[in-house]
């Protein structure tokens, strides 16, 4: 993509994604979800956990966020799993956490190079 082609306005159908992406993570509750699914897949109950929620209230979460095309469902036996849709809804959630951590006193820990997975744990145990 050149410079010339992201100076074009969107078409409407095309804003309205972007729209609706931006709403979905709008929620305190999706966005612990996203976060805890950067690098890894889990289950509803393993991801209720990470995010201290009743496994059905993420289940909601999760299939607004499966309709959005943000996080997308692998099945092993019983069991559903879930990750992100593809590298750029990795990308956004990575850069949004990172965007807030500048908002914090002092340096950001990822200018401190901690990795991402470090990072989710030590916000996950605060």
């Amino acid at each position: 993509m050149n410079a010339d082609s992201r100076s074009a306005p969107l078409d409407e159908d095309q804003v309205g994604l972007v729209v609706e992406v931006f709403r979905m993570l709008a929620d305190h509750t999706r966005v612990q979800v996203l976060w805890a699914l950067v690098d890894r897949e889990l289950s509803v109950n393993d991801l209720a956990g990470q995010v201290a929620k009743p496994a059905p209230s993420v289940s909601q979460h999760l299939a607004k966020l499966r309709m959005a095309r943000l996080v997308r469902t692998r099945r092993a036996g019983t069991t559903i799993y879930y990750s992100l849709e593809n590298e750029h809804v990795r990308q956004l959630v990575v850069d949004a956490v990172h965007n807030a951590e500048h908002a914090g006193p002092g340096v950001p820990a990822h200018h401190r190079g901690e990795p991402v997975r470090e990072l989710r744990d030590k916000a996950a145990s605060e």
